[in-house]
This record gives structure tokens, C-alpha cells and sequence, in this order.
């Protein structure tokens, strides 16, 4: 179904915004680290057409129902359209003169899987809206609208990463983002050799149930402990994890210092055309996912283990946790073998099988027509 059969008439364009897989820095960004996320080629659409009546109208082929508000608030929309109707919300809170507008969603994005499905939605509309009343937003502040959508709209504390890395991605390169000055810069991401493998591993994660708010706190709650605006200025570890007696605010803190370590390593690699080298980064990275932060879950445990047996040159939990995905560097001749080891290892649990795309970097947010 098109814009037509939905509203009966055209649109006025067409916008689309990618998913996201983050390659390391995870945890780091809402305590002003360091991430290196990419956009991947799935992605959310949103087609759209101003109204003249102040309504938003959100409609979505994947779901048939309709939502309409006028001036959405915090706590009247709920669902999907939430983080839509949160951008909107926080264009006007910003002091950008939004009107009303017809959208329908579409995606190929799956949800669910930890490749930030929200975020896209909310980078979708938020260029469409945009677009059609003439405002001028630059990307970083998009970026920190829709994050203020999702934060205070919807309710996830969630920091700037995957907002940013769906409005600012270039292809072929992953984004190092600092998440306190949020000044980026390209990396290139040459994968001649090798596959970024994702592994849904069917585990659907849900982060507005308190695992996420619950993380964050605690890193805030060290921060506090130690003196430190954030866990990104802790300098010496060892003398931090002294002063924490509480072992949970140890090790939550021990993850986010050596992750953002870990980020500016494989950086390093990248520019340095290294990238097999970066694998035992990434398995170090969902060791300390697993283990200090504790935000794994059972399939992700079992695809990283089975990924690494069959070839693969690491391979971590990507996302907020809980479930999700899983991404691994695959050398290009152990694609195979890698997909059919972690498949056999699920059919053994019996657990549902894992579902598996290739993420290739890709450009960011964009108008399509």
C-alpha cells in the first residue's frame, strides 16, 4: 500500500533514515565517551505531506492502526507512534514552527534486533517535518531533538549515539562521535576480506522496561562517588576502583573506562587499514558486556562463542542488551560456516533460529524524492 491509498492524495516527498550497528563504544555514550557506530543499508521511510488543520496524522504499513494528535504531549501517545509524535513535540519545545502532516511509515529495519529501529523513526520524521515547513536544522541539533523525543517524550533515557549516527553516517566509513562535545569525525571502513555479520538472535529487547535506567544510574551514581562530571574522565582505573566499595558500581565503571579505550584502539586500527586486528577487540568489548556490565543475554552468549569457533575474528552483543543482535568479522570465505555453526547451535537449545543480514556501511539520513 502506498501514501495514496492511506491519505488519497500524493505526497510531497520522501524521506528515509537508516538503522544502525554500533562496531565498539557501547554504554559510553550517555556518560560523554566514545562510540563508532555505522548506518546500515535497512532503514525506516516516512512519506509525508503538510496539513493545514495542525493535526499530525501517523499511519504505518506494518501497523493498521492510525494515530492523530494535535499537540502531542508526553504520556498521550503511546506505541510506535510515540517517537514520532515526539519529534514533532520536540521541534516546537525547540522553537520551530511545525504544523500539522500526514506521514506513513514503512520499514525493512527489523525490530527488535538492536539495530535502533527508534532512533531511525524518529530521524525519518524529523527530516520530513523539517523539510516540508522550510526550517533549517542543522544534523547535530537534529540529532539532539530526537534524542530529547525519546528521552522526554517517551521515556528512554537514551544518549546521542544512535540519533546521530543515522543523521551524520557516510558510506563506507563509521562515525567517531564524541558524546560530550558531539564533534565526529569519518573513519574509514574498508572491509575488503571481511564481512560485518549480524546475527539476530531473536531475543527481542525491550529497554524502557528499567535494565537501560537502571545502568545509568549506576554509572552516575560512580561518577558521583568519584568527583568526576562522568565515567569518560575517570584517568586512572585502578585508584577509581578503589574508592567504589560497592562491587556492582565497580564494574559497571571497569566497562565504560576500558570500552572507550577500546573505541579509540580500534579507530587506530581502522586508519591504519588493520581491521582483522580489530576482532579480539570486539570479543574483549562483549566479555566485558557479559561480565562488568552485565546486559547479555543467553543466544547473544552463544552466537559470539560459536561465531569465534567457526572463523570468525571476534564477535560481541551489539545494542542497549537484553537482547538483540549480535555482530561478527567474518574473513569473507567463513561466511558460511560461521551462519551454519551458530544456526546448529541454537537448533540444539531449541531455541528459535537466528536470522542473519550483512551490514555494509551506508549513508545516513536522507530525502529519496
Amino acid at each position: 500500500m502506498d501514501f495514496r491509498e492511506f491519505y488519497g492524495r500524493d505526497p510531497e516527498g520522501v524521506w528515509r533514515a537508516p538503522g544502525r550497528v554500533n562496531l565498539i563504544g557501547e554504554h559510553t555514550d550517555y556518560n560523554d565517551g566514545f562510540v563508532l557506530p555505522f548506518a546500515v543499508a535497512q532503514g525506516i521511510t516516512a512519506t509525508a505531506a503538510r496539513r493545514d488543520d495542525g493535526v499530525l496524522e501517523l499511519r504505518s504499513v506494518q501497523s493498521p492502526d492510525a494515530v492523530r494528535a494535535s499537540d502531542p504531549r508526553p504520556g498521550e501517545v503511546t506505541g510506535w507512534a510515540a517517537y514520532a509524535a515526539g519529534v514533532a513535540w520536540a521541534l516546537r519545545e525547540a522553537g520551530h514552527e511545525v504544523g500539522g502532516a500526514s506521514v506513513l511509515i514503512d520499514s525493512d529495519l527489523p525490530q527488535g534486533a538492536g539495530l535502533s529501529s527508534s532512533a531511525a523513526l524518529e530521524c525519518a520524521v524529523g527530516l520530513a517535518l523539517c523539510d516540508l515547513y522550510g526550517i533549517e536544522v542543522p544534523r547535530p541539533e537534529l540529532a539532539r531533538i530526537a534524542q530529547r523525543a525519546e528521552n522526554d517524550f517517551v521515556g528512554m533515557p537514551c544518549g546521542i549515539m544512535d540519533q546521530s549516527a543515522s543523521l551524520l553516517c557516510t558510506e563506507g566509513h563509521a562515525l567517531l562521535l564524541d558524546c560530550r562535545s558531539g564533534l565526529s569525525s569519518q573513519v574509514p571502513l574498508d572491509l575488503t576480506g571481511f564481512s560485518l555479520l549480524v546475527i539476530d538472535t531473536r531475543a527481542e529487547h525491550e529497554l524502557v522496561d528499567g535494565g537501560y535506567a537502571s545502568r545509568r544510574a549506576a554509572c552516575e551514581k560512580a561518577a558521583e562517588l568519584l568527583g568526576v562530571p562522568a565515567l569518560r574522565d575517570v584517568e586512572d582505573l585502578a585508584a577509581a576502583l578503589k574508592v567504589l566499595d560497592d562491587p556492582v558500581l565497580r564494574r559497571r565503571t571497569q566497562h565504560v573506562v576500558t570500552d572507550n579505550h577500546r573505541v579509540q584502539a580500534v579507530v587506530g586500527l581502522l586508519r591504519a587499514g588493520a581491521v582483522a586486528e580489530v576482532g579480539a577487540l570486539l570479543t574483549a568489548s562483549h566479555l566485558s558486556l557479559r561480565d562488568q556490565f552485565e546486559i547479555s543475554w543467553p543466544e547473544a552468549d552463544v552466537a559470539v562463542e560459536e561465531a569465534v569457533r567457526a572463523g570468525a575474528r571476534g564477535a560481541r552483543m551489539v545494542g542497549g542488551g537484553f537482547g538483540g543482535s549480535v555482530i561478527a568479522l567474518v574473513p569473507t570465505d567463513r561466511d558460511e560456516q560461521v551462519r551454519e555453526a551458530v544456526t546448529a547451535a541454537y537448533a540444539d537449545r531449541s531455541w528459535e533460529a537466528p536470522r542473519f543480514l550483512e551490514a555494509i556501511p551506508s549513508p545516513g539520513a536522507h530525502r529519496v524524492s
